[in-house]
């Protein structure tokens, strides 16, 4: 029986805007997506954040719940508005001293902090001076990335700068499901350079002061052909180059995926070798983010990369309506290692959205998120065994949560959170993963889960 490595992390993940509620108190300025989800019909249940899990004033008590699971890090974001309510300029002091509460008590019952610099919630007086399409994004974002690192780096060894930059550009830009909601080509291409600059601009920033680790965090999707023509395998082609290498190329390997500007067109920004040299800053790690693989054949009516996924038979999909290949996480996990070399990898993001059941006694029996952590465990592992250097594994979520454009009507949690009351109830998955915790792994042999 092969168990993880010694110091392997396990985790749990949350973004801000997701749990914490109170998105304007004590000072903090507003951010897009309070301004995105109080206007009418972007969020499906028609719900926002003002309250969300109300993390901001229950901190300690989820703390303390993943004391109790055995939790020993735990992966948030902070939120840029709440400590710079105009972006840059002027502190908010009361949000910091937030932050700095919650730093103190994870460190207080042992978990290991993992800081996000931005989960994307943008500060709206930011938003309203051009956002991400605007070049000197970098420099507002390298402004805030060194007030943290002045505040907390001698409190969190592991930071990330950027949270999955393809959503931010592909369902802020492009698709306009997410804030700002934009729909507009010029704009994407421009956002997707001006996010590489702002990551570099952060890593820069934290050569200089920091003395921990810092990485980007990204989510990788394995694409595979529908079939064996070749118009199917360009189309997966280009989709691996839009969605896999859009961001790993340039900070890795220096190069921009030569697929892009023939997808783009005249609206692909221009490169300097000197701003390729700028974004292969060298960083610490790499944080994947894995929830799905995607099957696609060649479609000219959908957009920028013409592929359009085709749904598989006789297969398990979550709430979401994403495959479930826990394979595919294997699969990821050693296309990094062969792509870019044995760079440090974590898993900053795995989980499913699926229709939980409440029992009379008040327990939550969600068994099929038990199945899909074990075998997605199982798939880290057997990555592990070929040689990847994965360092840790963060659950995607500790708590349910607002989940953006879907609002409260989807759940990711290991905790049931209700609404209404606020009251938590670890699900059947948090014990398993508890136990799984404990046992260094060895509880993914019990057959009882199978």
């Amino acid at each position: 029986m092969t168990t993880f490595p010694a110091n392997f992390l396990w985790g749990a993940a949350t973004s801000a805007y997701q749990i914490e509620g109170s998105p304007l108190a004590d000072g903090a300025g507003e951010n897009i997506w309070h301004r995105f989800s109080h206007a009418p019909n972007n969020i499906a249940d028609q719900s926002n954040g003002d309250v969300a899990c109300d993390h901001y004033r229950r901190f300690r008590d989820d703390v303390h719940l993943m004391r109790e699971l055995g939790i020993g890090a735990y992966r948030f974001s902070t939120s840029w508005a709440r400590v710079l309510p105009e972006g840059v300029g002027r502190v908010n002091q009361a949000g910091l001293d937030f932050y700095s509460r919650l730093i103190d008590t994870l460190l207080e019952n042992h978990i290991q902090p993992m800081l996000t610099l931005y989960h994307w919630d943008l500060p709206q007086a930011l938003e309203d001076r051009g956002g991400w399409a605007d070049p000197r994004s970098a420099d507002w974002f390298a402004e805030y990335a060194q007030l943290m690192y002045r505040a907390f780096d001698d409190r969190v060894p592991l930071w990330c700068t950027i949270n999955e930059p393809w959503v931010i550009v592909d369902q802020g830009y492009v698709e306009g499901r997410h804030a700002p909601g934009r729909r507009d080509w010029a704009e994407a291409a421009a956002v997707s350079k001006n996010l590489l600059c702002a990551h570099a601009a952060a890593v820069d920033a934290y050569r200089a002061v920091g003395k921990h680790a810092i990485g980007l965090v990204v989510n990788l999707v394995p694409i595979h052909p529908a079939s064996d023509s070749d118009a199917d395998r360009q189309a997966a082609q280009r989709l691996d180059a839009y969605l896999n290498r859009q961001f790993l190329d340039p900070v890795l390997l220096g190069e921009v995926p030569p697929e892009l500007p023939q997808m783009f067109g005249a609206d692909w920004p221009n490169w300097t070798a000197d701003e390729l040299r700028r974004i292969r800053q060298p960083i610490d790690f790499v944080g994947v983010n894995y929830y799905l693989r995607l099957r696609v054949c060649d479609d000219p009516k959908t957009g920028l990369a013409r592929a359009r996924a085709v749904t598989q038979p006789n297969c398990p999909y979550t709430a979401m309506g994403w495959e479930i290949y826990s394979q595919g996480l294997a699969e990821i996990l050693l296309w990094i290692k062969e792509r870019y070399g044995d760079v440090p990898q974590y898993i900053t993001e795995n989980g499913a959205a699926f229709d939980d059941i409440s029992l009379p006694n008040g327990a939550v029996d969600d068994a099929p998120r038990v199945q899909y952590l074990k075998e997605h465990l199982v798939a880290a592992r057997r990555a592990i065994e070929a040689g990847v250097n994965l360092r840790g594994y963060f659950a995607w979520s500790l708590l349910d949560n607002f989940e953006w454009q879907c609002g409260y009507s989807k759940r990711f949690g290991l905790v049931h959170v209700d609404f209404a009351t606020q009251r938590r109830v670890p699900k059947s998955s948090a014990r398993f993963y508890s136990n799984v915790i404990r046992t260094d792994g060895a509880a993914l042999e019990d057959k009882t889960h199978a």
